[in-house]
């Protein structure tokens, strides 16, 4: 029965986890059915997409789909987002328990006070630059070019 329940938990999230859905199930949410074209009217993308992004919503149980004649109109069921709204319900309340015992546990007054640190006084004393130990040995005078034209003979 809880494979089941995880099941049902995992499509209604995977669902919901798409913006045009929970675009499609807020105009759902108004109450009543819509035709699939009255649906589709102010998305901008193909009636085929939003049969594809319907028929994950029925799949979910998130919405019932009926024929009349041509036309098929949509309205939107509760039972799946119920047991999700539940799930979450659970987890919410478990962390709000833990933070009001963190918080009760932070207010408490039998926290010792730390004593007082001293301040340091500020200096105005510049650090000194020193030459690597590496380049201080090794200063040597550039050789110099001597001018163009005819060698000087030794």
């Amino acid at each position: 029965m809880v494979k089941y329940q995880d099941e049902i938990l995992d499509r209604t999230f995977a669902a919901l986890s798409d913006p045009t859905r929970r675009a499609l199930l807020a105009r759902l949410g108004g109450g009543g059915s819509l035709s699939v074209s009255e649906l589709a009217a102010p998305f901008p993308i193909s009636l085929p997409a939003i049969i594809k992004h319907l028929d994950v919503l029925t799949d979910a149980g998130l919405v019932v789909r009926e024929k009349t004649g041509r036309t098929v109109s949509c309205r939107l069921t509760a039972q799946p987002m119920e047991q999700a709204m539940n799930w979450l319900n659970r987890y919410a309340q478990f962390w709000s328990d833990n933070l009001d015992r963190l918080a009760a546990f932070v207010e408490e007054d039998s926290w010792p006070t730390p004593p007082s640190m001293p301040t340091p006084a500020p200096t105005n004393v510049q650090p000194s630059v020193q030459a690597s130990r590496s380049r201080a040995g090794s200063v040597r005078g550039r050789k110099k070019s001597t001018p163009p034209g005819r060698k000087p003979s030794n």
